[in-house]
């Protein structure tokens, strides 16, 4: 399992090193030993050694636990888990050639992982966090999020988590759950809106905040872009291949797997529409979306446009696609009484109005940056808990999409106590997992 590794077509999965590792996997917590870190009486933390998981071997994957062994001098890489063996091997290899941005040197003194401590299955999350690590990262396919965020919390391990953190209502619900253990605990939760952690992002809004464009006046974020994972047909699935395998490996396909284009990217988009209303929820949305394009595979949208209102009757508005050959933008304009903040796609971000203002601060990774503040949080017996934010930015993502999927007008408030169950509670290699037909507005029900 893993994230943004899509295009790459891995070996076939042998099912006798598959079943050697996982059987079934229940969805739910563990009760696993914790080995955490010692703290001072004030709280601090020692210098000792932070043990890092990484659960699911992707490009996301290998991207975050690169970084996260940048972020420290004492840090070190002790387990991983993937259900492809592939995967996980060439995650391994490519961190250990990697070099640390901390200080230039090859990040292979700081990776303590042997055959031991390799696990494959749907069950190598558990095994990964029983290990006895410190912080986990996680970034296989969303759907498995809640799952994981639980069992991390359960056991006691701080966690950088992928977004979205769920595909569906219920996901969301166990995750908030997790987030307030978290907080009861003092763990971290840092969440994957990498934007947040942008300098130049973080000017903008905290200048918008600050009143510089005064009252918003509405909203308008864009995601166009080409597809992410070309759907490919199922007659092109391997013989003998499992439902699962095949839908893991084209898992951005799936609804239940990604939540669709508007959970798995465009929910960047719904975030700073967040970020920009200092996280107040909006009351209700309307949207549009379908596919255009067939998919022969797959089941979700390729387009969206969703209406958020506020109590006050503002509206902002989000446009996505995953089409190729259209025009692709990814910018976002919040629109005041005196002027306007614009972030351009990943070049300028300024604000035009009474006053003027363009940002020629630092530029730094914000995927790094993540990463740094997250391990000087743990450090300093301060963590940093990104949990409220994260949980309220999903349930936006699922309320457009359920508007767009029924074609109705859908509460925050039916989208927050929605029953539709999108992951099943049991999962196995062998089970069938039928695809859903594509949501048909109008005739698809609001549960």
């Amino acid at each position: 399992m893993n994230e943004h590794d899509s295009n790459s077509t891995p070996p076939a999965t042998t099912r006798r090193r598959f079943l050697q590792s996982s059987s079934t996997a229940v969805l739910g917590g563990v009760a696993a030993p914790y080995l955490g870190l010692r703290h001072s009486a004030t709280g601090q933390l020692d210098s000792g050694t932070v043990r890092v998981g990484l659960i699911g071997c992707g490009g996301r994957g290998s991207g975050a636990a690169r970084q996260a062994l940048s972020a420290d001098h004492n840090v070190r890489l002790t387990a991983m888990g993937d259900v492809f063996p592939h995967r996980l091997e060439g995650s391994l290899k490519s961190l250990q050639r990697a070099k640390s941005s901390l200080d230039g040197k090859s990040l292979a003194e700081k990776i303590d992982v042997d055959d031991s401590t390799q696990f494959l299955g749907l069950d190598a999350y558990r095994k990964v966090i029983e290990s006895g690590v410190d912080l986990v990262i996680l970034t296989t396919p969303p759907s498995f999020r809640p799952q994981h965020i639980k069992a991390a919390i359960d056991s006691g391990a701080h966690v950088f988590c992928e977004k979205p953190m769920a595909t569906d209502a219920p996901g969301l619900r166990s995750v908030m759950a997790s987030v307030a253990e978290a907080k009861r605990k003092r763990l971290a939760i840092v969440a994957g809106f990498c934007w947040r952690y942008d300098l130049a992002r973080r000017e903008l809004y905290q200048r918008i905040h600050d009143g510089q464009i005064g009252d918003i006046r509405s909203i308008y974020a864009t995601y166009y872009t080409g597809p992410v994972n070309p759907i490919v047909p199922e007659t092109q699935r391997r013989p003998g291949e499992s439902d699962m395998e095949w839908q893991l490996r084209f898992w951005q396909n799936f609804v239940w797997l990604s939540g669709d284009s508007i959970m798995e990217q465009a929910i960047h988009s719904v975030d700073k529409i967040a970020w920009a209303m200092k996280e107040e929820m909006p009351i209700k949305a309307v949207a549009n979306g379908g596919r255009q394009i067939p998919a022969n595979g797959g089941n979700i949208f390729d387009h969206f446009s969703v209406v958020y209102e506020y109590a006050n009757g503002m509206r902002t508005h989000l446009g996505s696609r995953q089409i190729s050959g259209c025009y692709n933008e990814n910018s976002d304009f919040i629109y005041g009484s005196k002027g306007m903040g614009h972030i351009n796609g990943w070049r300028d971000v300024t604000i035009q109005g009474d006053n003027d203002w363009r940002y020629r601060g630092e530029k730094r990774d914000m995927y790094q940056i993540e990463h740094d503040e997250l391990m000087a949080s743990i450090r300093k017996g301060e963590p940093i808990n990104d949990g409220d934010r994260m949980v309220t930015s999903c349930m936006m993502g699922i309320m457009g999409r359920m508007a767009a999927y029924t074609g109705q007008e859908v509460t925050w408030e039916e989208a927050m106590n929605s029953q539709e169950k999108l992951v099943p509670d049991e999962l196995d290699w062998d089970m069938s997992l039928p695809v859903a037909p594509i949501a048909r507005p109008g005739r698809t029900e609001v549960i």
